[in-house]
């Protein structure tokens, strides 16, 4: 199992946030609220990275900053 950095931080902001609930709250309902914090990031990171992903395509041209579709750049390579 190869953990990113991003996912280790998630983890250890995660494990800590429990820890912080477990002294207000009983130590099973902080596990349920950590464990659905954990998920709930990562779903809205994976759809914000799909949306992002869509957005940009192929890239983004260096000269004019424009989205790149079909390997070229619909404003710097019309001339």
């Amino acid at each position: 199992m190869k953990f990113e950095k991003r996912e280790i931080l998630l983890i250890v902001g995660v494990l800590l946030l429990m820890v912080g609930m477990m002294s207000v709250l009983a130590p099973i309902y902080a596990l349920v609220i950590a464990i659905l914090a954990y998920f709930g990031i990562k779903v809205f990171v994976g759809r914000k990275k799909r949306q992002i992903q869509k957005e940009i395509g192929q890239g983004i041209c260096a000269i004019c900053g424009e989205k790149i579709s079909d390997g070229k750049c619909p404003r710097c390579d019309l001339q």
